[in-house]
């Protein structure tokens, strides 16, 4: 009896979730689908890697980060947040099979952090900086989408860097190439791309979003295609400047080269970059999307890091780009009312689909339409409105956030973030100096009362600046030196206290300690 009670119980839960799949996550998979499949080609174009290298992502993240992952609405899959440094990285190992190794060393390093439970690493990076790195990201994204918007059709146009670019030799040599190369056909189809998004966005467009905005910009590019190619030769675009993928996707994919896994220590200095910037970028996606389910539920993010090394892993060992959590497909997923992960899985299924059966259609889209959509997400990563904000926070805010973006522009990503993180580590301990303890005056008859109240804790980063306290207490006054408030008072301040204690003495200061232990100054030297 207990065996068809069992049975019973699983016919039903298998009913269950496939009319869940079949009236919500099916059509939402579709339209991630459909958002997802642009961003996967116009990423791995950006990040001067193969084509298809951001599919095959987008079909790892579906098909196997959806299951192993505890999140019900993110989807995974390449990122522009890593382009800037998918291509330096590409670029500086010289060869994509080293790249890949980085690859796979990224993905073992978010499956180290997962099982070590650091998954609220996040959560220690200042907020400030963290939107200055994205906004970084997305300067540097529409700088590199500009020329290919433009119909030139070099990925590599900036290869020596965002400050170089403005050097007079730098600036002429490319702008030459530039207005040599520019294609009328490529501009048009970018400007009537731009409109589309930005009209789409408009609240009077509302009627029209059930067609995800990313595909209207794809299938408008391909008719305007098709009308320069058959109706206006004298427009029509080159080969180079469309999607190609080769009909035979997986004959061309390339493998990583094992033989200089531990003899390239730059593989692991990669690696271990994009896995952190990967993993950060993954824990504050699955944050923002776990805000936008309906039914309040919360991604174990240890686990959400094990999926995503397990899915870079797999990346960099059939020869996909990196991936992430990504807030536009898990936005995209929840608004088409998605209930469970098999969405995202079903938009893998999907671009799995697509590349097997329908190959030819994908390489009938122009590079400008990718170029477009993605100078709209660098925009959206860099709106004035968020310097504005910024700004408006007052300085201990701005300055992180803007010095992260120039160091990010002038150097690479790393030493940004890091220089912007020791800014925000400056404000912190300077505030502590301020905070950690307090001086009270009030003047009695002729005899000057002071007080010192010692905060809930200090630490040797207030030694200076007690000790200058302590030496302004004129003689012949009264001090009380109070920590009963105190949580902690490291060694070095009891010490700044009773070496001051001998001090008052000699200085006619009459001295009370109230909760502050009295401790030897002279046992060691």
């Amino acid at each position: 009896m207990s065996l068809l009670n069992s049975l019973f119980t699983v016919k039903r839960t298998i009913r269950y979730y496939r009319l869940m799949w079949m009236r919500h996550d099916l059509p939402a998979g579709l339209i991630v689908f459909l958002v997802a499949l642009p961003l996967c080609l116009g990423i791995a174009l950006a990040s001067g890697a193969p084509v298809y290298s951001g599919i095959l992502s987008g079909i790892i993240g579906g098909l196997v980060v959806s299951l192993v992952s505890g999140s019900h609405l993110s989807v995974s899959g390449p990122a522009a947040g890593l382009t800037t440094l998918v291509s330096a990285t590409i670029l500086s190992l010289g060869d994509y099979r080293l790249f890949l190794l980085s690859v796979m060393v990224a993905g073992l390093f978010q499956l180290a952090i997962g099982f070590l439970k650091a998954g609220k690493i996040s959560n220690y990076f200042p907020s400030s900086v963290i939107k200055g790195m994205l906004a970084a990201i997305g300067i540097l994204l529409i700088s590199k989408q500009i020329p290919m918007a433009l119909g030139y059709e070099r990925p590599d146009f900036w290869t020596s860097g965002f400050p170089k670019l403005f050097s007079s030799t730098e600036f002429r040599s490319n702008f030459n190439h530039l207005n040599y190369n520019v294609a009328r056909g490529a501009i048009t189809i970018s400007v009537v791309s731009l409109v589309i998004l930005i009209l789409w966005q408009q609240p009077f467009a509302k009627k029209w979003r059930k067609l995800p905005a990313p595909l209207a910009v794809v299938l408008t590019g391909i008719l305007l295609h098709a009308v320069f190619t058959y109706w206006l030769p004298g427009v029509f675009l080159k080969p180079t400047q469309s999607v190609n993928i080769p009909a035979n996707v997986f004959a061309d994919i390339k493998f990583p080269d094992f033989s200089q896994l531990f003899s390239n220590s730059e593989v692991w200095k990669a690696g271990l970059l994009i896995g952190m910037l990967a993993s950060l970028e993954t824990l504050l996606c699955v944050e923002a999307v776990d805000k936008l389910d309906r039914h309040n539920r919360i991604t174990p993010v240890n686990r959400e890091l094990v999926a995503q090394g397990i899915g870079n892993m797999l990346c960099g060992l059939l020869g996909a780009i990196p991936m992430t959590a990504v807030v536009v497909r898990g936005a995209a997923n929840a608004d088409a009312g998605a209930r469970t992960k098999l969405s995202a899985f079903t938009h893998g299924a999907f671009l799995l689909l697509a590349v097997l059966l329908i190959p030819f259609l994908l390489n009938m889209i122009p590079l400008a339409s990718l170029a477009a959509i993605l100078i709209l997400t660098g925009y959206n990563l860099a709106k004035p409105k968020l310097f504005r904000n910024m700004w408006s926070l007052g300085m201990k805010q701005f300055l992180p956030f803007i010095i992260t973006i120039v160091m990010i522009l002038a150097t690479d990503l790393l030493i940004g973030v890091s220089i912007g993180l020791l800014i925000s580590i400056y404000f912190i301990v300077q505030n502590n100096f301020r905070d950690e303890f307090r001086v009270v005056h009030h003047k009695q008859h002729e005899t000057e009362f002071y007080e010192i109240r010692l905060n809930s804790n200090v630490t040797f980063l207030n030694k200076v600046k007690l000790r200058d306290a302590l030496d302004k207490i004129p003689e012949y006054s009264v001090l009380k030196i109070d920590g009963t408030d105190c949580n902690f008072i490291d060694y070095d301040i009891l010490e700044v206290i009773s070496e001051f204690s001998a001090k008052a003495h000699d200085r006619h200061i009459e001295l009370h300690l109230k909760g502050i232990q009295s401790v030897n100054v002279t046992a060691v030297h």
